[in-house]
C-alpha cells in the first residue's frame, strides 16, 4: 500500500494531508469540475462563504438565519492542537448570487457552531448563524434536509466556485456538475478509508470538487445530502470524493435549528 495525497478542499490548503490510501494516479492538468455555468435561480440555496472579505468555502441555506457548511472552513488549530472556530466577524455569506465577485446580498455571521468530535476529516459540518434573517426571494431559498439515507447508485448534483483544474483558476460564476454516491463499503475498497457519517461520490477522471467547493452542498431528490469536505490524489483524480452524509447528522442539525 502506498501513500497518496487526501487534501480538504479548502482554498488555501490544497492536498495538505497524507492518509494511507491506495496507488495515487497522476495529477490532473485538464478541466476537472467537468460542469457548466448555473442558471439564475438554478440553485438558491447555495452560498459563497467569506473569510476576510473573499470567498473561501460553499455553504447551504437551511433557515432564515442558519447556513450549513464544513467544519474546517470555519476552524482553526491552535497551539494545542485544538479545534477553535474562525471569529464570526470576519465571516459574511452572499446568497442570492451566482457571480462570486458580485450581486445578491451580504450578511454578517455572528456565531459559528462547529461538530464537537470534528477531526481527521470526520464529523466535518459547521453551523453558522447570521446577524439578520434572509429574505426569501427567487434566488434566496433554504433546502430541505434528506428525509431518507442517501442510496448507493444514485446521480448526486454538486455546485460550488472550486478551482477549475489542480492548483487552477476559480470560476466567477457558480458550476455545477452530477456525480454518483458509492456505499460506505466501496469506498474504503477505493480509497481505504470509509467512516460513518461519509458520503462518497464517485466520477470520470477530470470532474468532481476542488478547492474552494468545500463546505458546498451535494443534492438528491432536492434536498442537501452531502457537504464537501475531500479529496483524494488531486482535484479530479479517478477516486471518490469525500463528503459529510447530511442524514447522520440530522440530530446534530436539529438541536440547534429547529424550523428544518
Amino acid at each position: 500500500m502506498t501513500s497518496v495525497h487526501v487534501g480538504i478542499l479548502l482554498l488555501a490548503s490544497c492536498l495538505a494531508l497524507l492518509l494511507p490510501v491506495q496507488s495515487a494516479p497522476g495529477y490532473i492538468n485538464g478541466r476537472i469540475v467537468g460542469g457548466v455555468d448555473a442558471t439564475k435561480n438554478q440553485f438558491p440555496h447555495q452560498i459563497s462563504l467569506r473569510n476576510g472579505g473573499s470567498h473561501s468555502c460553499g455553504g447551504s441555506i437551511l433557515s432564515r438565519t442558519y447556513i450549513l457548511t464544513a467544519a474546517h472552513c470555519v476552524t482553526n488549530e491552535d497551539a494545542d492542537g485544538k479545534y477553535v472556530a474562525v471569529a464570526a466577524e470576519r465571516l459574511t455569506v452572499r446568497s442570492g448570487s451566482n457571480d462570486r465577485f458580485s450581486g445578491g446580498i451580504l450578511s454578517q455571521v455572528v456565531e459559528v457552531i462547529f461538530h464537537e468530535n470534528y477531526g481527521n476529516f470526520e464529523n466535518d459540518i459547521a453551523l453558522l448563524r447570521l446577524e439578520e434573517p434572509l429574505i426569501y426571494s427567487d434566488s434566496i431559498q433554504p433546502i430541505a434536509l434528506p428525509t431518507f439515507d442517501t442510496p448507493a447508485d444514485v446521480d448526486i448534483v454538486i455546485s460550488g466556485w472550486g478551482r477549475l483544474w489542480h492548483l487552477g483558476d476559480l470560476p466567477r460564476y457558480l458550476q455545477y456538475n452530477t456525480l454518483k454516491s458509492i456505499s460506505t463499503e466501496r469506498c474504503t475498497e477505493l480509497i481505504d478509508f470509509g467512516f460513518a457519517g461519509e458520503l462518497c461520490l464517485i466520477h470520470e477522471e477530470d470532474n468532481g470538487a476542488c478547492n474552494g467547493d468545500s463546505g458546498g452542498p451535494a443534492v438528491y431528490n432536492g434536498e442537501v445530502v452531502g457537504i464537501a469536505g475531500f479529496v483524494v490524489g488531486g482535484c479530479g483524480s479517478g477516486y471518490p470524493d469525500g463528503y459529510a452524509r447530511v442524514y447522520y447528522f440530522k440530530d446534530w442539525i436539529r438541536k440547534y435549528v429547529q424550523d428544518v
